[in-house]
Order: structure tokens, then sequence, then C-alpha cells
């Protein structure tokens, strides 16, 4: 049995690591691979690479163990192209880039209309300047008109467990069987689906941000997928500037910080929803948003993963000042507190409580081994501090 087991496990995870390498690829082994992008009427945003990869087998068996280590191994020996022209189209506009030393490139562009789309996700059309030129299509996220508001949600021990920081635990969560429901946190799923839905279907912009390398960004998309999270693009705080031209600053939560900056900018007329975690300095950087943004975040909502007293009253001092700026502000170890605060301000539909309490009784318990050093365990009492502004309102 265990044998079994960690023969799935390997080739599930090898089969995740190396679907990317065979994909269609030009001459030369070249690959144009588009991340998934956002933006507004009048201006998107699109992250991508370009790398060189050998060319795989086409008898190869996907079931073989042999052949899937031979894809990762030429995944792991991916050259990234300097200087490669990549031209981008959409909306009746075009914008002609070139990758980095890393091979990554960077599209801002402002369209001249929007395409016709029956949904928010939209296709931009990618073209790499070879022999043969290489083509792929990329997407991007546009809040329909009737959205609400904005969520961006850290995912590093906010949705996940562990967080992608500890990759071979998250790898082992995401494809052992029995422990599939144990990756995300119970209720969080449900959670996210309500706060896309809205109170009436609205399609809210889900942006996640990770600390995570691209190098996981598959990774990334099977959890999504498995746990029927809605997708949206992921912002990584490594690899990826909003600047597009300058490096990263030296400390990801002030990078975290511009980040969410630009995010409330590009979407200057929806509210914003902040969701972290207690131990990654979250309530810090969010609070400090809420300073330099007064009026625009409308409700933190902060996971708490912490036993550490300590720690919870300094969040305590946080949520003071961020709620005398106007923001709700909610520190709490279960979805479901989160959910009917979500629900009382009117951010969420009153019967999606109910099925974030499905969900979190449905969930089997924490496994043997616990949480991380530091983290809340199961038999301690999930402390959950809500505090509101003065004359809180509802959307």
């Amino acid at each position: 049995m265990a044998r079994s087991r960690l023969y799935k496990v390997t080739r599930g995870t090898l089969r995740l690591l190396s679907r990317p390498v065979r994909r269609a690829q030009g001459r030369g082994g070249i690959v144009l691979e588009p991340y998934r992008g956002y933006g507004s009427r009048e201006e998107i945003f699109l992250i991508g690479r370009v790398f060189r990869q050998s060319r795989p087998n086409p008898d190869a068996d996907r079931d073989s163990l042999a052949d899937l280590w031979r894809d990762v191994a030429r995944r792991i020996a991916r050259r990234a192209v300097k200087g490669a022209p990549v031209t981008a189209r959409f909306g009746g506009t075009e914008q002609r880039v070139a990758t980095d030393r890393d091979g990554y490139f960077r599209v801002h562009l402002s369209p001249r209309a929007m395409p016709d789309c029956d949904g928010p996700w939209h296709v931009v059309d990618l073209t790499l300047e070879a022999d043969p030129p290489v083509e792929a299509r990329g997407e991007i996220y546009v809040p329909p008109p009737r959205a609400r508001f904005a969520v961006i949600s850290d995912i590093d021990d906010t949705v996940m467990h562990t967080g992608v920081a500890n990759k071979l635990v998250m790898l082992w969560r995401l494809f052992v069987e029995d422990a599939e429901s144990r990756v995300a946190f119970p209720g969080v799923a449900t959670l996210y689906r309500a706060l896309h839905d809205g109170r009436a279907g609205e399609r809210n912009p889900m942006l996640y941000v990770s600390r995570a390398p691209w190098g996981l960004y598959e990774v990334l998309s099977a959890f999504f997928a498995r746990h029927a999270i809605p997708a949206g693009p992921v912002l990584f705080l490594r690899e990826w500037g909003l600047s597009w031209t300058h490096p990263l600053p030296r400390r990801a939560e002030d990078h975290k910080r511009i980040l969410i900056g630009n995010m409330l900018a590009l979407y200057r007329d929806l509210p914003f929803v902040l969701i972290g975690d207690s131990g990654q300095h979250d309530p810090e950087v969010y609070a400090q948003v809420v300073a330099e943004h007064p009026g625009r975040v409308r409700a933190i909502y902060i996971r708490n993963i912490s036993a550490d007293a300590d720690r919870i009253a300094e969040i305590e001092a946080i949520a003071a000042a961020v709620t005398a700026a106007g923001a709700s502000f909610v520190l709490a170890a279960d979805s479901v507190a989160m959910a009917e605060h979500a629900a009382g301000l009117g951010l969420i539909a009153p019967d999606a409580v109910a099925s974030v309490q499905a969900e979190r009784a449905a969930a089997p318990p924490e496994p043997a081994t616990g949480p991380l050093p530091g983290m809340l365990r199961p038999s301690e009492p999930p402390p959950t501090v809500v505090i509101e502004p003065e004359g809180g309102r509802r959307l």
C-alpha cells in the first residue's frame, strides 16, 4: 500500500511538473508561454516567457516514471531567450516588446476598443518573431460593468496550508488522494466563489499574490482547478515587478504594497477587499495600503495561523488603526467567520454562508503532523476578532 501510494504521488507530481514540456514548440525547441493577465477597458497587462528546451519524444510512455523524469530534466535544462521580439495584439492595438535576460516579456497596452466577448476573460494574440513564427494566445481578466468590488488575496498560508514556500509538502498534499481537501483551508473555495459571485453573479475580479517563482505557475493552476477556486491572475512577488522596467525591491512586503497600489489605480472605480494571513506581514502591509489610499479598502480579512499571543496583540493594534480609517477588519482562523462578516457587509449572498459552513463541516481532520511550528493547531481555540469602523456601511 505504501509503495503504491508513493508511486502515485511521484507519478502525479512528475506529470504536473513535466506538463509544460510537452506543449507545441517552434523550430529549435523555442517556446512562447503566456500567463494569465488582467486589465480594464483602458489598459491591459500580460506577462510571459520565451525559452528553449529539447523537443519531447513523441513515443514516450506518459505512465513511465523514467520518461516523466526525462521530461522534468528537460524542463530544468530550459534556456531563457534574451531579446526575443514578441508582438501582442488586442482591441485594435498592437505592441512589440523584447524579452529580458531571463526570457520574460511584459505587455502593457491601451486598446482602441474592447473586443466583443461573452465573459470577462479576453484573448490576447501573441506572436514570437522566429522562423517560422511561434504563436500563442494569452488570457486577461477585465471586470464586467456589474462588478462591485475587487479582491486581492495572498495564497501562502491564506488559501492553502504551508504555502508554496514548502514545495515538497505542498506537492505531497496535492497528489495524495485522501489528503486533497487538506491542501486548501476548509471553506476557502466556497468563500472565494461567493466573493467572486457577489450578491448576484457579479464576477468580481479575484487577484492572487504569492511569493513563489513563476516556475510553480502550473502547480498553482492545478491547485485552483482541483479545488474549484475562481481562477484569476497570479501576481508573483519574484521575477516580476509592476514597474515593468525596474528590479524588485529588496523587501517583498514593499513590493506587495506597490503592487496593490497599482491595482487600486487600475480599478479606480472599485472598492477592494484584502485577504491575507497573520504570519507574513500582511496586516502591516494592508494597514499601510489603507492609510495611503483612504476610502478604497472596504474590508480586510486575516486568516489567523499564529499561536503567539504577542502577535495577536500586534494585529489587534493594527486593526484599531485600520478601522479608524474606515475599513472593517476581521482576524479569524475559520472561513465561516469571514463568510458571516462578508454577508453582513453585503459582499456575498446571505445563503452563501451555509455553503461555506457545509464545506467546513465536510472537511477531514488535520493530518497527524499538524501545522508548522508556531501555527495554530486544531485543538486550540480559534480566536476571532472583528472590528468595525464607526458608522459601518453595507455595499
